[in-house]
């Protein structure tokens, strides 16, 4: 290797430049660093699995071929021991100097931690019990120029974690079985969804003209083709119900969803959600399909309707208990916190629970910032959440029973949502009246929505009467998995970038 006989203290001060000059050796004597496709015939696990019970220091001559990554290694004259590592687990490589030649073995040797690698060889146990393949030839498939952290450090900083995800899979293998539950989760509520409940499959448009179905802030873009701004969707709800309109019956979407937001333990500005909307359904069959959703999730994600919870068992055997909002309010805030009240006893009710207050609030959001404040944390094992004002709800259909309230529940577990469900307003007229009002608050709430006017046309075709839900599926993921950031549950979370 000529560059690094040329500049011999650069190379051994730096491992990526001793790994390159590797590299341009390979290349050199006419090989190929990065090889080509490996038609492998066994898994480690397969090898496991099929041999446990070979007795020590006994050999076979069943072939096999088997590629991964080289996780260890250690050189023992003409002996040596590799770690090989694939998509299963690992296994033992046992190469000799009389059984790879002498040019093929010094080759392997000078193999380092990270590189990639094919082998061929047969199944054997060392005499210490360790199922090993004997390595009969091998093939370079994958030359790695970065050292893997140290196998007894580990990859500990959680920046690095988050930001290098590749590096924390290779170095913290229990995180990819955070991200294979998340994997089967989201097929058991496909699965749920379509074939025990009968919902459609849909999707929806990323860019949005007009920013509708919640109340946030939007990512904004640009469309040169139209030469105008669009929104990242921040909600699936509107498209949905227009569907409704044209005669689905059931239909859900799963998708990702944008909001131009904070970042937090439970908070991402690119997040994914379950939307659903059944025609001819209401609020007990959202809380129905939201009990049946996440146990459904929870049996595929730890077989399991109690699951632990950062050192509490959350119990998600149903039915869960209801409460409405008031009630919860008043009993957080220690006095009758209701529409009975005046907007100057909820707005002194508000300051004293530590809520700062804004001039332009109404009733119905001054009693929703003193549950949030009072309540909201204490809310630890499932429980359906009422009765929302209707400030604070301008797609839900009114109590018949009291205009002020709404048809809708919040599902809060460990003290954060998972769920939003309504039963979904279908009157055009009355649906127009609070999209006015939202315009109209945009003077102060930049989170308020815009007036869709097509979505008022659908309507006015008639929509049936429907129940809709909104499920947080990372936020469900971080529960089946005792994950206490959202970012332990996404496997490309947004970043600061790098200094």
């Amino acid at each position: 290797m000529a560059d690094m006989e040329q500049n011999p203290d650069i190379i051994e001060d730096d491992p990526i430049e001793v790994r390159k000059a590797k590299r341009a050796s390979i290349i050199e004597a006419g090989g190929n660093p990065y090889g080509h496709a490996f038609d492998y015939s066994h898994h480690a696990a397969d090898i496991d699995a099929a041999y446990a019970q070979l007795e020590d220091g006994a050999s076979t001559e069943d072939a096999v071929q088997m590629c991964g990554r080289i996780m260890a290694k250690r050189v023992q004259g003409k002996v040596s021991f590799f770690t090989m590592r694939d998509t299963t687990g690992e296994i033992q490589l046992f190469c000799r100097i009389n059984v790879l030649g002498e040019q093929a073995y010094a080759e392997m040797k000078d193999l380092d931690v990270g590189d990639w690698i094919g082998v061929w060889g047969t199944v054997m146990k060392t005499r210490r019990g360790q199922l090993s393949i004997a390595v009969e030839r091998f093939e370079l498939l994958s030359k790695s120029l970065r050292p893997l952290p140290e196998k007894f450090h580990g990859l500990a900083d959680k920046e690095i974690r988050y930001r290098q995800r590749y590096v924390d899979l290779i170095a913290n293998p229990e995180v990819r079985a955070v991200f294979e539950k998340r994997s089967k989760i989201i097929t058991a509520i496909r699965r749920y969804m379509e074939e025990e409940q009968g919902y459609f499959e849909v999707e929806t448009p990323f860019l949005q003209s007009i920013m509708g179905g919640a109340n946030a802030r939007p990512f904004v873009t640009h469309l040169n083709a139209l030469d105008r701004d669009y929104y990242l969707r921040i909600a699936t709800e509107l498209p949905l119900k227009r569907l409704l309109v044209g005669g689905f019956e059931r239909v859900f979407e799963l998708g990702r969803i944008f909001r131009n937001e904070g970042m937090d333990q439970t908070h991402n500005p690119e997040f994914t959600t379950m939307e659903a909307y059944c025609a001819f359904s209401d609020l007990e069959g959202m809380m129905e399909l939201a009990e049946g959703v996440i146990q459904a999730a929870a049996m595929a994600a730890c077989g399991t309707l109690k699951v632990p919870y950062q050192g509490i068992e959350i119990n998600l055997e149903g039915p869960w208990p209801r409460r409405t909002m008031i009630e919860l309010a008043t009993e957080g805030a220690g006095e009758d916190v209701s529409f009975d009240r005046s907007l100057e006893d909820l707005r002194a009710i508000a300051k004293r629970v530590g809520v700062e207050v804004e001039e332009p609030w109404g009733k119905g959001k001054l009693i929703s910032e003193i549950f949030e404040e009072t309540c909201e944390s204490k809310l630890v094992q499932p429980i359906f959440v009422t009765d929302h004002p209707l400030e604070i709800s301008p797609l839900a259909k009114k109590k018949p029973e009291d205009p002020n309230l709404t048809d809708r529940f919040e599902l809060y577990i460990c003290g954060h949502e998972y769920a939003n469900a309504f039963n979904e307003l279908n009157d055009p007229i009355d649906q127009a009246e609070r999209f006015h009002a939202q315009v109209a608050a945009k003077d102060y709430d930049d989170e308020a929505m815009g007036y869709d006017a097509d979505y008022i046309r659908a309507l006015e075709y008639g929509m049936p009467p429907a129940g809709g839900i909104g499920i947080g599926i990372d936020r469900l993921v971080m529960l089946l998995t005792d994950s206490d950031s959202i970012r332990d549950v996404l496997l490309f979370p947004l970043m600061r970038d790098e200094a």
